[in-house]
């Protein structure tokens, strides 16, 4: 099935996980599980549309440093939870074109190995299992209404975040791979406005290529993190138990809440 994208204007890569189906044949919920790029800059119009559709909750999923450059809009009754994935920006988000030159300019694969290595990191840090932890803590602990999860552009650790709740309510991983590459259709003219810039600034190729790799998903990302779960801690299940330190409880509270017959 096509993703459920919601209509926000100022909002990067916006959409419901409702609509999955599980391989029992549930679905999940819409109107429950959001997931989005930054939130920094919302019109009345988007604010006023998340309002209606129930938000109850918002998670930060960015470094303190991204928190402070660009803070969320505020969004009455909203509660909002600050829950770095990472302690840095491991993703170059908040870089400017000048910082990210001298990264970028002489290896086109540089970014490519660079965002391997993020995904890696996301798996074996600490700080990033702790943190995957409070989140689907936290969902196992909303009855009602919809959470808002999100990072800068709402791809990578948004991605994570997003394959791990999709994994634990059941949906094949196949159709939760699906879903997370589709944040390249959505961000295709976030890409284009960023590769614009750049060939204005007279950036080379291999330093617009770099800049396309840090703005893409790709099989080969999330793939780096699926194999360092299964060299490192065997089987996903068992990391998700022992590393994320989900119990087979939290695990059917959260089937109970966001599924549906």
């Amino acid at each position: 099935m096509q993703p459920h994208i919601l209509p926000l204007k100022t909002v990067r890569n916006p959409r419901d996980l409702g609509g999955y189906i599980t391989k029992d044949g549930l679905k999940v919920k819409t109107g429950r599980l959001l997931r989005t790029g930054r939130i920094c800059k919302l019109s009345d119009h988007d604010t006023n549309f998340l309002t209606q559709y129930g938000l109850t909750k918002i998670i930060d999923l960015r470094s303190q440093k991204e928190r402070q450059a660009d803070p969320d809009s505020q969004i009455s009754h909203a509660l909002h939870y600050d829950i770095s994935i990472s302690p840095e920006d491991n993703t170059q988000a908040g870089k400017s074109f000048e910082e990210m030159f001298e990264l970028y300019k002489d290896n086109q694969n540089a970014a490519f190995r660079h965002m391997c290595e993020t995904y890696q990191l996301m798996i074996t840090r600490e700080h990033s299992q702790h943190a995957f932890h409070q989140i689907l803590e936290l969902l196992a602990n909303n009855e009602s209404g919809a959470t808002l999860f999100h990072c800068s552009e709402g791809k990578d650790r948004t991605g994570m975040t997003t394959f791990f709740i999709l994994y634990i309510l059941g949906v094949d991983l196949e159709t939760i791979r699906q879903d997370y590459l589709y944040s390249n259709y959505m961000l295709n003219d976030y890409r284009a406005r960023r590769d614009q810039e750049a060939r204005e600034k007279g950036e080379s190729l291999i330093f617009r290529a770099n800049l396309r790799s840090l703005g893409s998903v790709a099989n080969e990302y999330l793939d780096s993190a699926l194999i360092t779960i299964e060299e490192k801690y065997g089987e996903l299940d068992s990391y998700i138990e022992n590393q994320l330190k989900v119990s087979s409880a939290m695990k059917q509270r959260l089937r109970d809440l966001y599924l549906e017959k």
